[in-house]
């Protein structure tokens, strides 16, 4: 990256957004399953969840004071959990990432947005086998809107809409006939959203290559938890991950400067 003022925003638009990050992951499932009045993403203030004490601006940027604070809580020395940092982590260095590979400009911030919502999808899916309707439909709604703007130019418009449709009905189908051969669910019409949405950002012909990817993406995952926690073959298994991250990776490969 030839660019420091670029390299500058990266980094600290990717801090603070991968702090937005961590209230998303953590309260959007809690808001869809339980519904509890003035319990939002911005209601109530984030706190200790030992001494329920307020914290501070710096504190609720969790890469620089759970370092300094040494993973514990400023007000009672509660220890915090490290996921928070990383997941701050994640998001800086991968905006980084697109900020080295793609040329300044609408492409850029498209992926930026990419990234931060593949990202939620991600996190979400893996604790709470969930994929929000609040986060796939606007992922959906902005691969069109990116590509109307120009922003993704290697696709057009017609593409785009057809992937859409055709990612979404390919997972539903399969979902449907597993359903009436099995009696059972096995893909979740959130996946075939995902799906759709990836499919307006990329474009139908990607779809075959989106697929075969996640899918051996998701096997090598599934086969690495098998071994580490000796996870059951027969436990629920997220798919949306898989996807994500072939999603991610083919967007970088279709768009690298």
């Amino acid at each position: 990256m030839n660019n420091p003022v670029l390299f500058f925003f990266a980094v600290l638009l990717g801090i603070c957004f991968g702090s937005l990050l961590n209230v998303v992951v953590y309260r959007l499932p809690h808001m869809i399953k339980h519904q509890e009045d003035g319990f939002n993403l911005w209601l109530p203030r984030s706190h200790c969840p030992l001494c329920a004490h307020q914290l501070t601006c710096f504190d609720t940027i969790p890469l620089f004071s759970w370092l300094i604070l040494r993973g514990r809580c400023r007000y009672c020395s509660h220890a915090i959990s490290c996921r928070y940092p990383l997941v701050e982590l994640s998001c800086m260095l991968l905006w980084v990432m697109m900020a080295a590979l793609l040329p300044p400009g609408g492409t850029l911030i498209a992926s930026w947005i990419l990234v931060w919502l593949l990202l939620a999808l991600t996190l979400i899916d893996i604790e709470h086998q969930l994929l929000p309707d609040l986060l796939t439909l606007p992922l959906l709604w902005l691969g069109m809107l990116f590509q109307l703007l120009h922003c993704l130019p290697h696709i057009s418009l017609q593409q785009s809409v057809i992937g859409a449709l055709v990612g979404y009905l390919v997972l539903w189908l399969l979902a449907y006939g597993y359903r009436l051969m099995r009696g059972k669910e096995a893909l979740g019409l959130g996946d075939a959203k995902l799906l759709a949405a990836l499919g307006a950002w990329l474009g139908w012909q990607a779809l075959p290559l989106l697929l075969l990817l996640a899918s051996l993406s998701s096997l090598i995952w599934l086969c690495a938890s098998r071994l580490i926690s000796r996870r059951s073959l027969s436990a629920p298994f997220p798919f949306g991950p898989g996807l994500a991250a072939a999603g991610l990776i083919l967007f970088i490969i279709r768009n690298a400067a």
